[in-house]
């Protein structure tokens, strides 16, 4: 079994990886603000013509369909002519989907808008594979760090994704055309900004790999994927983001639902992904000073804050605190999670295991996300947090199985 990250000496990191990842960085702010701008105005505009409200986010759920039918498509074409090409396909995909979900809003034709969450599901696996690229483009030592740095990008995106909502969202009408015509423009912004990046080859990424096992060939994907980590991992990464997307879908419509303004839902996915993306600045160094599973567990205490904040009330201080607690435990549990995953695989590997991995928590968001509007709509915004406690058992289980798996390779490891 590879080694676990722990804290490791190291120099500084060379200029032109501070200067790649810092580049990764801004295509994570600009790219995670489209994300977020897609959350918080989705549900808000299809029930301005749509008379299913239980339907709300399909469009939402639709883009994660999407990331589950083209994370393996859009992995491999990576590891055949490299991630830099790579990316600014997703890129050209997120411009069409930009503008197939805005058209679909102007026309009010609900389907369209569905076909443009499933095109911007190419972008969001390519985006969700920036933690991926961070990791590739230092050394060993530094990846923990690196895929918190990148995933720390996500601070801008709080700013940017909310702030063109509340800008935009009046500003032509049918309200929130213009929000999706703004997604047009961040994209083209990441595919210029992607064509400064120098990813390594696989080649290279192999070659700089001091193990034996670089130069093995690569094995099946199901010997990668019943490693018992992977798989542990795997399933913290699921709950991660199933807990986090099913919340924070539901929200908007919950806050409207309340009486709250449209304006109060807009600020909470602000604070919401602020916590998502703020300890990101700290996580991979609590990571290497605690271990990965210590910081996990934190994560799913926080979780659990979130939900008695929710049930405690309907006020927007309940909402507020509620969703920046939720935030705050998916970067921990999620970062965490992906830490120990890219420990899993061999560099010729990465292709298909991240794919696998993406995949498998793609579709936890896809059902997580449908099921936030309907059940929100059918039972209301406390019987979805008590229902979400069933996902937090299951990442419970994964982390004690993953500290019992510390345990047996290092017993001396805190």
């Amino acid at each position: 079994m590879d080694a676990l990250p722990t804290e490791t000496p190291a120099t500084e990191l060379a200029p032109r990886d501070r200067r790649n990842l810092l580049l990764l960085t801004a295509c994570q702010a600009v790219g995670q603000a489209c994300n977020t701008m897609m959350f918080a105005a989705t549900g808000l505009s299809v029930i301005t013509f749509y008379h299913r409200a239980d339907l709300a986010n399909l469009p939402v759920t639709m883009q994660h369909i999407g990331v589950m039918l083209f994370v393996f498509p859009a992995a491999l074409l990576m590891q055949r002519v490299g991630r830099s090409i790579g990316f600014r396909v997703g890129s050209i995909f997120g411009m069409a989907g930009g503008t197939t979900a805005a058209f679909g809003l102007y026309t009010a034709n609900f389907y369209v808008m569905c076909l443009g969450g499933l095109l911007l599901g190419y972008a969001v696996a390519c985006l969700q594979m920036y933690r991926f690229a961070a990791a590739e483009l230092v050394p060993f030592q530094y990846r923990a760090k690196a895929i918190s740095w990148v995933t720390a990008g996500g601070i801008v995106a709080a700013f940017i994704g909310p702030t063109l909502v509340r800008v935009t969202h009046d500003a032509v009408m049918p309200l929130y055309v213009a929000t999706y015509m703004g997604l047009v423009g961040l994209h083209v912004i990441v595919f210029t900004i992607m064509s400064f990046i120098r990813f390594p080859s696989v080649a290279t990424l192999a070659a700089s790999n001091a193990s034996a096992a670089a130069l093995e060939p690569p094995r099946p994907l199901l010997v990668i994927a019943s490693q018992p980590r992977f798989i542990a991992s795997v399933l913290a990464g699921m709950v991660a983001f199933g807990t986090m997307s099913f919340l924070m879908s539901a929200s908007p419509l919950a806050i409207v639902g309340c009486g709250l303004p449209h304006a109060e839902a807009h600020w909470v996915i602000f604070v919401h992904v602020l916590g998502m993306f703020v300890p990101s600045l700290f996580t991979g160094h609590l990571i290497n000073r605690f271990g990965v599973t210590t910081v996990m567990a934190w994560g799913i205490v926080l979780l659990l804050a979130g939900v008695a904040a929710a049930l405690g009330g309907l006020s927007e201080f309940n909402f507020r605190l509620a969703l920046t607690l939720n935030g705050v435990g998916w970067n921990l549990l999620f970062v965490g999670a992906t830490t120990l995953v890219t420990t899993c695989y061999r560099p010729s590997e990465r292709g298909k295991a991240q794919a696998l991995n993406d995949f498998l928590v793609f579709s936890t968001t896809a059902t997580s996300s449908f099921m936030a509007g309907y059940l929100q709509d059918r039972w209301g915004w406390f019987p979805v947090n008590w229902l979400s406690l069933f996902l937090m058992c299951i990442a419970v289980g994964a982390v004690i199985w993953l500290r019992i798996q510390r345990a047996q390779v290092s017993p001396a490891t805190p």
